[in-house]
């Protein structure tokens, strides 16, 4: 097995186009790259799948900011905002009846 070592993002694209070329033999190319056969297979992969995009070093946080690579990434990013002003809403609610009910209690006993 080859030890790991950097690459840029042009590196892991040639990597990904020469195993498409090569009828995605591995072993081939990662002896060529000097890489691991799971890296090559991994890149090839994510390159099918996502195109140059999912080749981009992915190490550490996003960026709030930062634009989504994919649609389905945009709709997850959306989604977990639904669900955080769902959350923050139902929060609202329950203050709102509990605030209520003390009002009521305390109406009650005056």
């Amino acid at each position: 097995m080859s030890k790991a070592r950097s690459t840029t993002q042009e590196e892991r694209l040639q990597i990904a186009r020469d195993a498409l070329a090569s009828d995605k033999n591995y072993g081939e190319i990662a002896k060529k790259y000097n890489v691991s056969y799971q890296q090559a297979r991994n890149w090839t992969l994510r390159y099918e799948k996502m195109g140059a995009a999912g080749l981009e070093d992915r190490r550490g946080r996003r960026k709030k900011d930062q634009a989504p690579r994919t649609e389905l990434e945009k709709a997850q990013i959306e989604i977990e905002q639904l669900k955080h002003l769902l959350y923050r809403a139902e929060m609202e609610r329950d203050v709102l009846k509990k605030l209520e009910e003390i009002e009521r209690r305390d109406r009650l006993n005056k």
